[in-house]
């Protein structure tokens, strides 16, 4: 008898200690919960509630109106053109921004003397205000005054009028994006290119792989294949969330020529307090997020080798 009562009495410090535990982490996760719940969780349930009523920012009665604004997104054609903009924006920026991050991560990563120079060199536009550098690259791009003109001219060709015309201001921000962009893809790549073992080089070159193309295809880009997942879903989010670039320089002009969804949700929400129809665009902006963070991670990861 005394034999079990003995027994028993560890098993309840046991089972005491694992519930003292528990409280303990719960204290611990508490505050990053109630953070998440408020910050997160309540304002995405508050927009996919504010989609389905016209309210509008001043008055204080609103309606229930179902998939009525959902509808008139299908016809709307400032909803349709910013999406196609942002689409455009999105294949150019994107895939350049990744592929000229890796070539410099990779020229770099060769270099051995000034490494810590270029590498901080070409960071220096991720760390930039981008509102800042607006001025910069207006100045750039003046139609008179501008050095990119400029140049053109000494080759005998005409300069266009980069951010006051339809036909190039979405070009001319992608190039914006993509100097943006590309020094943050270094980074990542960096990181990813630092991390492959040097034996698997010595290896490759003693199978055959005398190139540098060879031992790129055969040891580095199948290394990189984490990273390069990580870097394609960040450039892609990324683009499609442009707003500052738009907003500091054209306004979403000339002709709605550059008016990306961001900025046709703030100017239906801030400007026109149409907030029940701007929640209906975030909902459908969120959702293509999602499904393009789905699409990469079970498309993409099949293709990806993992150490």
């Amino acid at each position: 008898m005394a034999s079990i009562v003995s027994m028993a009495v560890p098993q309840d410090a046991a089972v005491a200690h694992r519930r003292s535990e528990a409280r303990i982490a719960w204290m611990l996760v508490m505050p990053a919960m109630i953070l998440l719940f408020l910050f997160v969780l309540l304002p995405v349930a508050s927009v996919i509630v504010l989609g389905f009523t016209d309210f509008e920012l001043g008055y204080g009665k609103l309606r229930f109106v179902g998939f009525e604004n959902y509808a008139h997104l299908v016809t709307d054609r400032t909803f349709r053109k910013s999406l196609w903009n942002t689409t455009v924006y999105t294949a150019i920026v994107a895939p350049i921004s990744i592929l000229l991050g890796l070539g410099i991560a990779m020229l770099i990563e060769s270099e051995t003397k000034a490494r810590s120079f270029f590498r901080t060199a070409y960071f220096l536009p991720v760390a930039s205000l981008i509102v800042a550098m607006a001025t910069v690259w207006q100045y750039m791009f003046h139609p008179t005054i501008g050095p990119i003109n400029a140049l053109l001219a000494l080759v005998g060709l005409p300069g266009p009028n980069w951010l006051g015309s339809s036909g190039t201001v979405l070009y001319s921000l992608s190039i914006i994006g993509v100097w943006q962009s590309a020094g943050f893809n270094m980074v990542l790549f960096l990181a990813g290119l630092t991390a492959i073992p040097r034996e698997l080089y010595a290896a490759a070159q003693v199978d055959g792989a005398r190139s540098s193309l060879d031992r790129f295809l055969l040891v580095t880009w199948p290394m990189l294949g984490p990273t390069t997942l990580f870097v394609i879903t960040i450039s892609i989010t990324n683009s499609v969330k442009v707003f500052e670039t738009v907003k500091t320089l054209t306004e979403g002009g000339p002709n709605k020529a550059s008016e990306v969804l961001l900025f046709t949700i703030y100017q239906e929400g801030f400007v026109y307090l149409r907030v029940g129809y701007a929640s209906a665009m975030t909902v459908v902006f969120l959702l293509i997020l999602v499904v393009l963070m789905f699409l990469q991670y079970h498309v993409l990861d099949r293709r990806v080798h993992y150490t």
